[in-house]
């Protein structure tokens, strides 16, 4: 199966763009139970950072991953990348329950943190990474991959901060991947991955805020079923949810795992962004029936309408801003309190939830 059809297993690649010099930022990868550690470390790796250790409990997975990295090696353990104090950053893809305390044993030992998405499956580990992060001064950085790795997304990013549709005050997204084969037994258990708002309904979340401006917001409205799979109960392949932001913007998000096998990708995903000047649509994977290449923005604004295709235009700057900011304690890339919104929302809204089907 190709990358491009398996979700599971994307992980973008851009042009080379270092931010420093090399060897001047030293990070590992853990525990790499979900196939995004590879973009985690392909856009790390190509804004100039040094990938020095790999772990993971299974040797072989280890192995495949330092493979690809001319300077990485397999750690015997996790205590052996701790112990490094060359190491400023530990990258990992952690099954999603173990994600926050993974976390917080990184910042205590004096590490910044770099998780997949989505960051936490309960309140209480939010509640204890915001506590390790006051009392360490460490960061909880969050891998939300469908804006900070899609060019089209970071595109329209700078489109709405520039004023280009005028005040945001609704955002739409839609999330739909493929389930294909192959996934672990973890994937499909509620305790373990902490349910689809939780999961991949996080980046919609994540979008929502950095679209809106908004920096708090109210559930109005969420469901979860499982019309397809009776064979895993806990599984839930169809989301959606509603909320109000605290700056009165409105959000709808739909996630699901209903992404056909005629699909050229895993996933159509889109979003539209509207302002009180205009709107954005985004058509992130494929331009569906009519070209199979991604990064797709059609924007209309009370100058006429444009299609812009972004492919190979944008890059990826939110790595080399996260390397950036753990060597001088700043947060371009993107602020703690931010991410930690956007997990808190995914969580609450998971919370309440009514199960549909």
């Amino acid at each position: 199966m190709s990358q491009k059809s398996d979700g599971m297993n994307y992980a973008p690649q851009g042009k080379p763009r270092p931010v420093v010099k090399p060897g001047e930022f030293i990070f590992a990868a853990v525990h790499l139970d979900h196939g995004h550690i590879n973009g985690q470390c392909n856009g790390l790796v190509e804004a100039g950072a040094q990938l020095k250790w790999v772990y993971d409990a299974d040797t072989a997975k280890a192995e495949a991953l330092a493979s690809r990295f001319p300077s990485a090696k397999v750690a015997r353990s996790l205590d052996e990348v701790l112990a490094d104090p060359a190491v400023q950053l530990v990258a990992a893809a952690a099954i999603p329950n173990l994600r926050g305390a993974l976390g917080c044993r990184v910042m205590e030992a004096g590490k910044d943190y770099f998780t997949d998405k989505t960051p936490f499956t309960t309140l209480d580990q939010l509640a204890e990474a915001k506590a390790v992060v006051a009392r360490t001064g460490r960061k909880y950085a969050v891998y939300f991959s469908e804006r900070l790795h899609v060019e089209s997304a970071m595109y329209a990013t700078d489109l709405v901060q520039q004023g280009a549709i005028g005040r945001v005050i609704q955002v739409i997204g839609l999330g739909p991947h493929r389930l294909g084969t192959g996934r672990p037994d973890w994937f499909f258990k509620k305790e373990q991955y902490g349910g689809i708002l939780c999961d991949i309904g996080s980046h919609q979340f994540e979008q929502f805020l950095t679209f809106t401006g908004a920096t708090d917001a109210t559930v109005t409205n969420a469901a979860v079923a499982n019309y397809a799979n009776p064979d895993t109960p806990e599984f839930e392949d169809f989301g959606e949810a509603s909320l109000v932001g605290n700056n009165g913007t409105s959000n709808y998000i739909r996630v699901d795992w209903f992404t056909p096998a005629g699909l050229s990708t895993w996933g159509d995903g889109r979003m539209t962004i509207l302002g009180t000047k205009g709107y954005i649509e985004l058509r992130k994977y494929v331009d569906v029936g009519r070209e199979k290449t991604g990064n797709h923005v059609y924007l209309v604004d009370e100058k006429g309408e444009q299609h812009l295709h972004v492919e190979g235009q944008v890059g990826f700057r939110y790595f080399g801003e996260l390397i950036l900011d753990c060597l001088h304690r700043t947060e371009k890339a993107m602020t703690q309190a931010h991410a930690f919104k956007a997990a808190e929302l995914c969580l609450k809204a998971q919370a309440a939830a009514k199960k549909i089907a």
